[in-house]
């Protein structure tokens, strides 16, 4: 059980309003998810831009069609697959990996 930021209420846990307030219940996952989402964009774009500078350009091969999915993925709210997770972590930029298999595909 949580309880309701506004009137301090207990709720469900999977509750998007109190039902005794009427207030959209914050919902931490989501909100740690979007931040990861963030976080993670910007370190595949610094990713991308040091494989291609690193590489002459021959990297960005698959550096690009790799950050392009996982934006598309992430902003239609679709589940990232963990392969994609994984290749993204070896071939375009570590931390961006490791923060997407820390996100959770709800």
């Amino acid at each position: 059980m949580k309880y309701c930021t506004h009137c301090g209420a207990e709720i469900m846990d999977e509750a998007e309003v109190c039902v005794h307030c009427g207030c959209k219940v914050k919902n931490e996952t989501k909100d740690s998810n979007n931040t990861l989402a963030t976080v993670a964009k910007v370190f595949l774009i610094l990713g991308t831009i040091a494989i291609g500078l690193s590489t002459f350009l021959i990297g960005l091969a698959w550096a690009i069609p790799m950050t392009v999915s996982i934006f598309k993925k992430l902003d239609n709210g679709e589940p990232v697959g963990v392969g994609l997770k994984v290749c993204s972590l070896l071939f375009v930029n570590t931390v961006a990996g490791i923060l997407l298999l820390c996100m959770r595909n709800d």
